[in-house]
């Protein structure tokens, strides 16, 4: 007796690097975290579909990505900085409201840290509000190690390992 509640197979989350693709999917993940609240803790460029566009046509140093399961974007991360002359990269991580909760927060960090370890980062800087405690709980988990808060906000650094000669893709499995 089948007792699954569906026969459809489920697909299997995989990373991409942002491209023309996934404009109009991100342009939709954007328009749920903005539906969620999220951008009081999530606003490292406006989350609106003008700016998936740019996120999905943009060509330079920083690095983006999402988290696909099907054709919908269950999260979005970045690596930003390197196109302004940092030489530590700001991380950034959102997760759709509805995926919370499973897992793909941490994947997205490890997935970013591992990209950053193969670009040759020595450290990684995140900034978290107070109020997203889970984000910090999640950060800290990682090893941030967080400095005084300053404006609602706490800033932390991850040093960075040398790569092991894997792939980001391994290196998160």
């Amino acid at each position: 007796m089948n007792t699954s509640k569906s026969s459809e197979p489920v697909a299997v989350p995989e990373f991409q690097v942002v491209g023309p693709q996934h404009a109009q999917a991100l342009a939709a993940f954007f328009e749920r975290l903005r539906a969620n609240g999220d951008e009081s803790y999530f606003h490292p460029h406006p989350l609106t579909g003008g700016e998936a566009q740019k996120r999905a046509a943009y060509c330079g140093l920083d690095f983006y990505c999402v988290l696909m399961q099907g054709s919908a974007v269950v999260a979005y991360g970045m690596l930003r900085g390197w196109d302004e002359g940092y030489e530590v990269p700001a991380i950034g991580a959102a997760v759709d409201p509805s995926a919370q909760g499973h897992g793909y927060g941490r994947l997205l960090m490890n997935y970013l840290h591992a990209t950053a370890r193969e670009r040759g980062v020595k450290r990684i800087r995140v900034t978290v509000e107070l109020g997203n405690i889970r984000s910090v709980a999640m950060c800290r988990s990682l090893g941030y190690v967080f400095q005084d808060p300053e404006n609602g906000r706490i800033i932390g650094f991850l040093p960075m390992n040398p790569p092991v000669g894997r792939s980001p893709e391994e290196m998160v499995r």
